[in-house]
């Protein structure tokens, strides 16, 4: 059979087993997932980059131009600009928030904060430095971007690079341990520009890296303690940290491939996930775990990792496989009204999301906003879960599938590809292969398919259409495509 034979044999098999459905019919991710703009106050640029709850229900949110407001029942249907109360202002770009014991702490440029309203009028009027143990320039990239606190009252400070490629004052390029006497300890190297932070369920700490040197694309990466992130530029803040880190790891060797450097290097650790540039987003933020046991709807324990460029949330399903994390991301949600950076996950199940163009753009045309994503209670069929076999991968859905489209091996198409790992700035796709798909099967309550594969790729993004999977009701998935990162075999 030649090409043109499969496609036509491919379009009539999916015309016979599928009912028609018309596009105004087909489910729109607004359906599943409501977003609700907030109401500004006219006269604030709140460009919202942090959010936490606070003890009394309100929500906090931080603007990088340096200002914190309170907002009152953030969880009501619709919120107007009188629910904005400012809390604190003229602080130096903070980007992330934090509360423990009472106080509220802001991540700032040069330092973290703590701050407390003691007289009960709903603003802060005390203020003390939390930690402040790195260095600050003039350099517009010298973002930071901080962690909640973990079980033992720690907090995690990714801090970009200067300019993106060098680090000009101490510790630029690091991910630094805050302990809960305030004391600040380098944690890991070879941060390039994280624009987020977040934790899994288990509590290990993420970061999105952005494209740039020495990352192809952007990625998420786990911070393993005394890891190595990738990218060298930092690397004379060693000679003040050799007693907690030893000695710098290996230089990688440029335009080379990251999981042939992870073999000489012990330290480096490869992104869990590649978000393949453009077709995922081009600027990875902020990120927010599932902890709602549900009330988010079917993808409980999972990670949601915002793009300021494409205005959208994605969807990462994570797998750890002989010590490494690794996994598979997916579309989630698109049309937020601008750059989304903040995000945060309530108990009650609802993800604020906050935004800024910043000047750089973004699909969203807004300058700035902030926003609430709710589950409506309708379940959307997704690929929930793309987990790695010995010989393919296990795909779980979260509705039943139509077994003869799901086991038709033209359903679905795979490639991979990989980035180089160098100096330069980005990378396009090297490295391409095409797997072949030889069998699909459904398991007998019609909610996964393992489908084997010949062909699997050490340190490959694995692109999955499944282009031709129907529901037992014959509707399509409401996203086709997902990327597995392969760091590890099982």
């Amino acid at each position: 059979m030649n090409q043109f034979q499969r496609l036509a044999a491919s379009s009539l098999f999916l015309l016979c087993v599928t009912p028609f459905v018309a596009a105004e019919d087909l489910p729109k991710e607004s359906d599943y997932y409501a977003i609700t703009t907030f109401e500004a106050p006219l006269d604030e640029t709140i460009e919202a980059c942090g959010f936490q709850l606070l003890e009394d229900g309100r929500l906090a949110v931080c603007s990088r131009r340096g200002d914190i407001f309170a907002i009152s029942d953030p969880f009501a249907k619709d919120i107007s600009a009188s629910q904005f109360k400012l809390y604190a202002r003229g602080l130096h770009e903070p980007l992330s928030l934090a509360s423990r014991d009472g106080w509220l702490y802001a991540v700032q440029r040069p330092e973290v904060t703590r701050m407390k309203d003691t007289d009960g009028d709903g603003a802060a009027d005390v203020f003390e430095t939390y930690a402040d143990g790195w260095g600050i320039s003039s350099d517009y990239h010298e973002y930071a971007f901080g962690s909640k606190f973990d079980q033992d009252g720690n907090l995690i400070v990714t801090l970009c690079l200067t300019g993106s490629f060098s680090s000009k004052v101490p510790y630029r390029g690091w991910a630094m341990k805050i302990t809960p006497e305030g004391e600040t300890i380098p944690f890991c190297s070879g941060v390039r520009s994280p624009g987020g932070m977040g934790a899994n369920l288990e509590g290990d700490i993420f970061y999105t890296d952005n494209q740039g040197p020495w990352n192809g694309t952007c990625g998420l990466k786990w911070l393993r303690p005394g890891g190595f992130m990738g990218h060298p530029g930092g690397w004379a803040w060693f000679e003040l940290c050799e007693d907690v880190m030893g000695k710098p790891p290996t230089m990688p060797e440029d335009g080379s491939r990251l999981h042939v450097e992870a073999k000489k290097i012990p330290e480096l650790v490869p992104p869990a996930i590649l978000f393949p540039y453009d077709k995922m987003g081009k600027s990875a933020s902020g990120i927010a775990c599932d902890t709602s046991d549900g009330k988010f709807g079917p993808f409980a324990g999972q990670l949601f990792v915002a793009d300021q460029s494409h205005s959208t949330l994605m969807r990462v399903d994570l797998e750890k496989v002989d010590g490494l994390y690794q996994g598979a991301a997916f579309p989630f949600r698109r049309g937020f009204a601008s750059g989304n950076v903040g995000v945060e996950m309530s108990p009650r199940g609802s993800i604020f999301v906050g935004g800024t163009n910043r000047g750089w753009g973004s699909v969203g045309r807004r300058p700035f906003a902030v926003e609430r994503l709710d589950w409506t209670g309708k379940t959307p069929f997704e690929i929930q879960h793309m987990r790695l076999t010995s010989d393919g991968f296990e795909l779980t859905f979260t509705e039943p599938v139509d077994a003869d489209s799901a086991s038709n091996l033209e359903s679905y198409k795979m490639t991979t590809y990989t980035y180089e790992y160098r100096e330069q700035y980005g990378s396009p796709e090297v490295d391409h292969t095409t797997p072949t798909i030889q069998s699909a099967s459904v398991s007998d309550d019609g909610k996964s398919v393992r489908i084997v594969v010949d062909g699997l790729q050490l340190g490959h993004v694995h692109e999955l259409h499944a282009d031709g999977v129907r529901s037992k009701s014959g509707l399509p998935l409401l996203h086709k495509e997902a990327y597995y990162t392969l760091n590890r075999f099982k």
